[in-house]
């Protein structure tokens, strides 16, 4: 398939897209650092690099992004982001049992759930953290 964007409009594109501290990670790890939770952030030893790792309760915090999912229906090809997030599905339902597997808890939160009700993701994590306990 060919691309509509020019190779410099595309580098430009791709260089903004980042990985690590987005937006929506940083606004629960400091939520998560105030309430005196300590956290390693995209932890490399475990399946799948979760964005905020509990090692303390071998708990593991991946924060998703939700913006394509609300753009899908006006999206051209979208057949081809269809596939794509499916696989992304199948990808994240491998992390979460190996990490499973590994003794480990995983939390899944959307970003826009972050946004709006960050206490609550907080208490998601703490009760996690006292049925662990």
């Amino acid at each position: 398939m060919a691309d509509v964007l020019t190779k410099e409009q595309r580098h430009k594109n791709m260089k903004n897209i980042h990985g690590k501290d987005t937006k929506i990670e940083v606004i629960l790890r400091k939520a998560l650092w105030s309430k005196g939770y300590r956290y390693r952030k995209n932890y490399k030893k475990l399946p799948g690099r979760p964005d905020i790792a509990l090692k303390k309760y071998k708990i593991a915090i991946f924060c998703d992004g939700d913006a394509l999912k609300q753009r899908l229906e006006k999206i051209n090809n979208s057949e081809f982001w269809i596939n794509k997030i499916s696989r992304n599905i199948e990808r994240d339902d491998e992390i979460n049992k190996k990490l499973d597997f590994k003794g480990w808890t995983v939390i899944r939160f959307w970003g826009e759930d972050i946004k709006k009700h960050t206490d609550e993701c907080v208490k998601v994590v703490e009760e996690t953290i006292f049925d662990i306990t």
